[in-house]
């Protein structure tokens, strides 16, 4: 998938990924898509929670090995 930006939040504990998340989002424009990689067992439920919370999309979501990968469109 195409990307505009990448967070990198791999060994970090909740909530460090969903807050770099928030600031990287905080800093793109409307229709940019981020990547975010993060090994937090947590972040599957929280980045789900976190799209439909602030409106922004969450376009797909992977695993490669350990690390959780996941899209999500600004609003």
């Amino acid at each position: 998938m195409v990307f505009n930006a990448e967070v990198d939040a791999i060994g970090m504990n909740c909530p460090l990924p969903i807050l770099r998340t928030k600031k990287a989002l905080a800093t793109m424009q409307s229709g940019e898509v981020l990547k975010i990689k993060a090994t937090d067992a947590g972040a599957a439920h929280d980045f789900p929670a976190f799209a439909k919370q602030t409106g922004n999309e969450l376009l797909a979501s992977t695993t490669e090995g350990d690390v959780l990968i996941f899209f999500m469109k600004r609003r």
